[in-house]
């Protein structure tokens, strides 16, 4: 890796809006996390999507990415570990800015896979308000906010006992 970011440092990105409900969530546990200091963890609270996430993770070894997802096969609250591989069957051709995150990581390694991660999780959270313009999250996802950065803090821990 170079980039001149060290190889053992985890990235954490939460996405989402501060402002969308339960779609702040993302960033809240970025958030959480990066108030704790830890040694070799980097956090960013972003809102972007797409190919602009590329840049962002270059050069890392281990990167997660917390997020809301709506899927409905879930209770709001529950927490989903990904791999980018989960993903695949979403796959597909669309413009930079409707591209979503399995294709973008696709198109990162085919442009420049020596400074793509080794690793990505995407820790995500069901929803069910994404709409509602509002700073606060619903009763159910405010609740698993510690759950989910005990997620985190798991993964980050599984990161760095493999370097």
């Amino acid at each position: 890796m170079n980039n001149g970011k060290p190889s053992g440092t985890v990235l954490v990105i939460g996405l989402g809006s501060p402002i969308m409900s339960d779609d702040a969530i993302g960033l809240r546990i970025a958030d959480a996390v990066g108030r704790m200091n830890i040694r070799n963890v980097e956090t960013l609270q972003e809102a972007v999507g797409g190919l602009d996430i590329i840049p962002m993770i270059m050069g890392y070894r281990n990167v997660i990415i917390t997020d809301a997802i709506m899927t409905g096969a879930c209770d709001p609250g529950t927490i989903i570990i990904f791999d980018p591989e989960d993903f695949e069957p979403t796959v597909g051709n669309a413009s930079a800015h409707e591209m979503n995150l399995a294709t973008a990581m696709r198109i990162g390694r085919q442009m420049d896979p020596d400074n793509m991660p080794e690793s990505v999780k995407f820790v995500a959270v069901e929803v069910s308000d994404i709409m509602t313009v509002s700073e606060n999250m619903t009763a159910a996802v405010t609740a698993a906010l510690p759950d989910a950065v005990d997620t985190v803090l798991m993964l980050i821990d599984e990161f760095q006992m493999s370097i």
